[in-house]
């Protein structure tokens, strides 16, 4: 019998794939899966929080939002498609000024867009390649952007919400009190809306920097370019107690188990009460700091967002 041989020949198709060269110093620290491997010990249970799909909720990624020369910064879009003109919430992530990225936020957007809110995940620059304020301008703009895209986002510009995780929390609280502080607008910015917020999600965020109940560490020195005796002026600035008087909007403090980091909490709601300005505060029992990124407690942290926001956006 005459055997035929078959030569099979493959192909192997190369392209040339341009890969982008990341020019500023990035700080890869603070993700999930570490924070995971130094809780899991403790806490046994918990689950890390994975990105969902909602029927209701579109996503459009890495939208541009500002050029500084190269350097490109974006933003996540999650939009709810069940809502016209649907109240907007910024999400700024955490990882102590220096580390993590919007990633960090995306399960926590998707939940909260599917409630009837159009959320944005903001990449800001880190202490690693510009240290305060840089990334408050930059979270600025972005909102700023969000606000001249309304329309294209489908969002009411006048019902934007700023949230923030531990540094982000203390970001976003800086970002609401200083609604119209010219000292706090980027003087090179080219937009003429508003970067004024109209409620404050404050996660594990200290409110204070320098604080009996606060601690000075390496990190908050690094983004603000010194430690407290040599930058005392600018650790003061970068508080929102700082900032806190009758033009403050309402705010949600949610804490861990660790009072620290919530540090000026309690200076903050006597001044919020004298004016009569909503708040709420939520400690989350047996907590470790970054609890929002896991299952336990991942569903009761969303749902004390939504509830707020629900009061202050749709219940009045």
């Amino acid at each position: 019998m005459k055997v035929t041989k078959r030569i099979l020949i493959v192909f192997i198709l190369c392209s040339n794939t341009i890969f982008s060269q990341i020019n500023y110093p990035i700080d890869t620290s603070y993700t999930v899966n570490s924070t995971y491997n130094k809780l899991i010990k403790k806490y046994p249970q918990i689950k890390i929080i994975t990105s969902q799909t909602y029927q209701n909720v579109s996503e459009k990624r890495a939208i541009v939002y500002k050029e500084i020369g190269e350097r490109k910064l974006h933003i996540d879009a999650f939009l709810n498609t069940s809502k016209t003109d649907s109240p907007a919430v910024i999400l700024i992530h955490g990882g102590g000024w220096k580390s993590g990225n919007k990633s960090l936020m995306e399960p926590l957007a998707q939940k909260i867009a599917s409630k009837g809110y159009t959320c944005f995940t903001v990449e800001y620059r880190l202490s690693p390649e510009a240290i305060y304020p840089v990334g408050i301008y930059d979270v600025k703009n972005a909102i700023q952007f969000i606000k001249s895209n309304a329309i294209k986002f489908n969002i009411d510009p006048t019902k934007v919400a700023i949230l923030g995780c531990s540094s982000g929390g203390q970001m976003a609280a800086l970002i609401g009190t200083t609604n119209n502080n010219l000292a706090f607008e980027n003087a090179d910015s080219n937009y003429t809306e508003s970067s004024a917020v109209r409620a404050i999600v404050d996660i594990d965020g200290v409110i204070a920097f320098k604080h009996p109940d606060s601690f000075e560490g390496e990190v908050a020195g690094k983004w603000l370019g010194g430690n407290s005796q040599e930058k005392l002026t600018t650790w003061l600035q970068a508080s929102a107690l700082t900032h806190t008087n009758k033009n403050t909007p309402p705010i949600l403090f949610i804490g861990s188990q660790y009072p620290r980091f919530l540090a000026g909490n309690n200076d903050m709601v006597k001044i919020l009460d004298q004016y009569g300005i909503y708040h709420q505060k939520k400690i989350i029992e047996n907590t470790p700091h970054s609890f929002w990124l896991f299952h336990p407690w991942f569903e009761e942290t969303s749902t004390y967002i939504i509830h707020f926001l629900d009061k202050i956006f749709k219940n009045h």
